[in-house]
């Protein structure tokens, strides 16, 4: 289906190449115990010895340093290797205590946050965590020069410190409501093994952290296998040996790893296949994901800049069609930014219901007779299947697009850059870090990536945009999602980048191999409750 974030790490592609390309292995030592050495039982329901194979649907494109890490493969494997004070569950997205022993305590202010470690807690190579590591992990995040990925996710701080060794404070700018659950966003790394630039490259292909899982060999292509964390004393220990984790990027081969039983489990099973996979002996499961396609437009470059010419292209796609034909009713029409599984959902005030004749009208009034473009898109696979209908939809109306698919790492190393772009059709999940609505809109349009550099949103709209998701940032309750109504409302009367829909991630595995496995609603598999059964 796509990588996690299609498109949000390019500006380390450089970088993540050198470190990953020609297929380098990434080797990283077990910490206490080696591979298969250091074996302990499994706890309830998870015999010792085992290990779980399954296959993700894409390539290892960036390392795995939490501070910057976007790809699907490397927050999958995060998830297990790292942790935060309070995570976020990858199937409930619900919050539970991580590396925080208490739930954290605010001061009557709101502006001063305190939480203490968990008594006992060790990275895997068994030195101890300490709120130092806490305050150095946020720090380094919050520090400009590191160009952090997670930055823009907690600009409400203002200093993280150490009051003891296992107390951390936080100050912050404001009020935040969402801080409990937000501070999920940093993981939790050694001090000791990040604290120069050197040392975090180094750290980056061979990370170390106090989850219950360890990297023990990283490939480009062929995958992740992790190992036990010996030193693991939290929530979610290891229920097996090991987690093989393959890589590919086609449908039928990982249809194949399951059916062959090489994979207990498999992401993104091909829409085609899906209702015969689940009249056999596999589960299937589908959910509900914010993951989308959207149209994003250059909003400086006419007769893009006019926004009638973008509201015109979205009423002119019968959505229910594309749904149908090229996910085969795997997925929901927008209506608004939200998927409506979120719990913030709201529709927007303008809904892109399908209406060629008022497409037509607007770009009449815009002055965009015989219009013509090159549609560029990503190569997620739902993303080739739709964008021939959406291409046959706009000429409908008049409308002529050229169709050039390309590798999201060219789209937005070099097309997207360019001055002559002017339309994108791709995908994007940031759920993946949080489902909260205010992440969701800091994501897209609140970020000088996107907002800047790619859709090039800066009008009057969009300062205004900015202004009520930092707004609501300051408010909780009703006032809150009040407040980010408007923006909603805003974006989608703007769309500078719009979803035409929300996707359905289907998921499969052998509930004869695997035991408390279940599918997620963002990209990735996840093993932390799961053994073999």
């Amino acid at each position: 289906m796509k990588n996690t974030l299609e498109g949000v790490s390019r500006r380390d592609l450089l970088r993540y190449t050198g470190v990953l390309g020609a297929a380098t292995a990434i080797t990283a030592g077990l910490g206490a115990c080696g591979d298969g050495e250091g074996t302990t039982t499994s706890g309830d329901g998870g015999p010792a010895g085992k290990t779980i194979e399954a296959t993700l649907a894409f390539t290892l494109s960036s390392a795995f340093d939490p501070m910057n890490a976007s790809s699907a493969v490397a927050t999958a494997v995060n998830q297990h290797v790292f942790e935060a004070l309070i995570d976020l569950d990858p199937i409930t997205r619900e919050p539970y205590l991580a590396l925080a022993g208490a739930q954290p305590t605010p001061s009557a202010d709101g502006l001063t946050w305190t939480v203490t470690l968990r008594e006992g807690a060790k990275f895997s190579d068994g030195t101890p965590v300490t709120a130092e590591d806490v305050a150095w992990s946020f720090q380094r995040a919050m520090d400009p020069a590191n160009k952090a990925l997670m930055a823009g996710f907690i600009t409400f701080l203002d200093k993280v410190t150490a009051k003891d060794a296992r107390t951390a404070e936080f100050t912050l700018k404001h009020p935040f409501s969402l801080f409990p659950q937000r501070i999920a966003v940093i993981k939790i790394v050694p001090k000791a093994k990040t604290g120069d630039a050197a040392a975090s490259k180094a750290f980056d292909t061979a990370p170390t952290g106090s989850g219950p899982f360890t990297v023990v060999s990283a490939n480009a292509t062929a995958g992740v296998v992790m190992g036990i964390n010996a030193a693991y004393n939290g929530s979610r220990p290891a229920k097996v040996e090991k987690i093989t984790l393959r890589t590919s990027s086609d449908g039928t081969a990982r249809l194949n790893d399951l059916r062959g039983g090489s994979s207990q489990a498999i992401e993104a099973v091909p829409y085609l296949d899906v209702k015969a996979l689940s009249g056999g002996d596999r589960k299937v499961e589908e959910k509900q994901a914010f993951n989308h396609m959207f149209l994003m437009f250059n909003c400086t470059a006419a007769p893009f800049s006019d926004k009638r010419v973008r509201q015109a292209l979205h009423y002119a796609i019968d959505k229910d069609k594309v749904i149908k034909t090229a996910l085969q009713g795997y997925g929901t029409a927008a209506t608004s930014y939200l998927d409506a599984g979120n719990t913030g959902y709201q529709q927007a005030g303008t809904v892109y219901n399908y209406d060629p004749d008022k497409a037509k009208s607007l770009l009449a009034a815009a002055g965009a007779s015989n219009l013509s473009f090159e549609l560029h898109t990503t190569d997620a696979a739902f993303i080739k299947d739709s964008a021939p209908i959406v291409i046959d939809a706009w000429k409908a109306i008049g409308v002529n697009a050229t169709l050039n698919t390309m590798p999201s790492s060219a789209i937005y190393g070099t097309v997207v850059p360019g001055p002559n772009f002017r339309v994108l059709a791709a995908s994007g999940d940031p759920t993946t870090f949080g489902p909260d609505v205010d992440l969701l809109l800091r994501w897209f349009y609140l970020n000088q990536t996107w907002t800047k550099d790619r859709h090039r949103w800066t009008n009057d709209q969009a300062k205004q945009c900015a202004q009520l998701i930092e707004s609501a940032a300051k408010a909780s309750g009703a006032e809150q999602k009040a407040i980010w109504k408007q923006a909603l409302d805003i974006i989608a009367d703007e769309v500078p980048l719009y979803p035409v829909f929300h996707v359905k991630m289907v998921t499969a595995h052998d509930p004869k191999k695997l035991k408390n496995f279940q599918g997620a609603s963002t990209t990735g598999l996840y093993f932390l409750n799961t053994s073999r059964a």
